[in-house]
């Protein structure tokens, strides 16, 4: 059984997604996939247990009929953190070893990294040591930031000792796709570095579901209750005048509007253009023109009461962050890895 652990210097650079599209392109070339997240960090209860919710996810994504205690050994909580400092909580680093060690029968086992491969160190474990006491080979996912990405490749292949097996570059934007060929990889070949794959940035992975925008607001929502699941790819701040306004709103498809509830023109002008969802800050509530005309489009307007540079703020933090649960996002997540990843490579 080959063991892939999929992991990365920093966080949130698009591990999940390519663990998805992965262990979906290899099940549909015949293979048959495990899966495991050793570490988890987003807990929620089954049976009055604690297990990774995007381990949950990946069960039911890659149907597999694996026990939870194997695919979600162990999850990071503040409950956790405080028993761990108190020293109420030990041998974390056996029964995580234990649960992967007992997967088995596979043709491809993928091991689902955390933030990064430190995460977890605090409690005896981490990416590290789970690449080597497992014999798994690693996979790194790395955001592309300019120099900081090399620098994290070239340290991750001395950290891991002749078992970082291959790089991919992911969220990669036009203009860094020609440095990166011309400049990188032949940089990296020299030192014996492998990459996979060179993923361009994609609107649809990169975008957010209109009900996750009203959970992390706390808003409420005054209309097209039906329409929060469709997926937002860009955002913009009204704030111009409505030419401006409604010049930039045709440029940009599948957004959401920031702007003041007294911003009735802009409102407007949304509403004409490709728009997903209207956030009005401050707390007020538009007149009943707009909101029977967002009614009649499916366009969902969502109250606030921070003002415009709080919401913007609370989104840009958590962009990034959002799970691939979407139908849409499955779909692509399979789409990228096979159009951008050398998977003769990943398996050799």
């Amino acid at each position: 059984m080959k063991k892939i652990y999929i992991g990365s210097m920093s966080p949130y650079s698009g591990k999940s997604v390519f663990t998805l599209g992965l262990g979906l392109a290899l099940r549909e070339m015949g293979f048959s996939i495990g899966y495991t997240k050793p570490i988890g960090n987003d807990p929620v209860q089954v049976n009055r247990k604690v297990y990774d919710s995007e381990a949950l996810f990946f069960m039911e994504a890659l149907g597999l009929d694996e026990p939870l205690e194997r695919i979600s050994p162990f999850v990071e909580s503040l409950d956790m953190l405080n028993r761990t400092l108190a020293g109420k909580v030990r041998s974390v680093d056996r029964r995580i070893l234990k649960a992967v060690g007992a997967i088995s029968g596979y043709d491809i086992l993928l091991i689902a990294g955390t933030r990064d491969i430190f995460e977890g160190s605090l409690y005896g474990i981490n990416g590290v040591r789970i690449i080597k006491e497992m014999d798994a080979r690693a996979v790194m996912v790395e955001k592309w930031n300019n120099e900081d990405t090399i620098d994290d490749i070239c340290a991750a292949k001395d950290i891991l000792e002749g078992r970082l097996h291959c790089v991919v570059f992911n969220q990669v934007r036009d203009e860094a796709r020609g440095f990166i060929r011309k400049k990188v990889l032949p940089y990296l070949k020299k030192r014996d570095i492998r990459v996979a794959g060179i993923v361009p940035y994609d609107k649809i992975l990169g975008s957010v579901p209109v009900r996750a925008l009203v959970d992390l607001l706390g808003g409420k929502v005054l209309c097209a209750e039906d329409a929060l699941d469709r997926l937002v790819e860009n955002f913009s701040v009204g704030a111009m005048d409505v030419n401006n306004a409604l010049r930039y709103f045709r440029a940009t498809p599948n957004k959401a509007v920031i702007t003041g509830a007294h911003r009735s023109d802009i409102q407007l002008a949304a509403l004409e253009t490709s728009t997903r969802c209207i956030i009005l800050t401050g707390g007020l509530l538009p007149n009943d023109v707009i909101i029977g005309k967002a009614r009649l489009q499916g366009v969902p307007i969502i109250s606030v009461r921070e003002d415009t540079f709080t919401v913007v703020d609370k989104i840009e933090k958590v962009l990034g962050r959002f799970r691939v649960r979407e139908k849409e996002k499955i779909e692509r997540a399979l789409e990228v890895v096979r159009n951008n990843i050398d998977i003769k490579l990943v398996l050799k």
